[in-house]
């Protein structure tokens, strides 16, 4: 008889847990969780009774998500940060190494993106000329203003 680790809790490694129960753990509400696998952040088996079953190593990945969610991240980034974890078994510490390199590089980029609208606010707030016409930030690639001032189009 081969034995399994079990935590405080006695649960094995490679036991399974119901949507509820993931819910309960990670505090995501049951939609969210299925909103979360049909966008393949992660996913689930089902049983004989066609219920989902969650191997516990995905509670890992759904804490990441609502991380990612709490700090502002989109899906859709988490989604090409999570691209080389596999689903399917326990990511290897490898695996977490490639996907936090990943996520690295798009927070790095977020923080830029955000020290670039922060300097142009600066500038804006000093100036004081609140144009619509002149302020290329609260009026950015403004195509018709070259036409002049007032609607153009109707």
């Amino acid at each position: 008889m081969t034995r399994h680790r079990r935590d405080e809790n006695g649960a094995a490694p490679d036991d399974w847990l119901s949507i509820c129960e993931v819910s309960a753990r990670t505090g995501v509400a049951v939609s969210a969780l299925r909103f979360y696998e049909e966008l393949g952040l992660i996913a689930s088996e089902r049983d004989d009774r066609n219920q989902r079953r969650y191997p516990r190593h995905m509670l890992r990945r759904v804490a990441l998500v609502s991380v990612a969610k709490r700090i502002g991240i989109p899906l859709q980034d988490l989604r090409e940060a999570f691209a080389d974890v596999p689903l399917d078994r326990p990511p290897s510490h490898a695996g977490w190494q490639r996907a936090s390199r990943v996520w690295r590089r798009q927070l790095e980029e977020r923080r830029q993106a955000i020290e670039r609208l922060e300097a142009e606010l600066t500038g804006c707030i000093g100036c004081g000329c609140l144009s619509m016409k002149a302020c290329a930030l609260l009026n950015p690639g403004d195509a018709l203003a070259e036409d002049g001032a007032g609607p153009r189009r109707l």
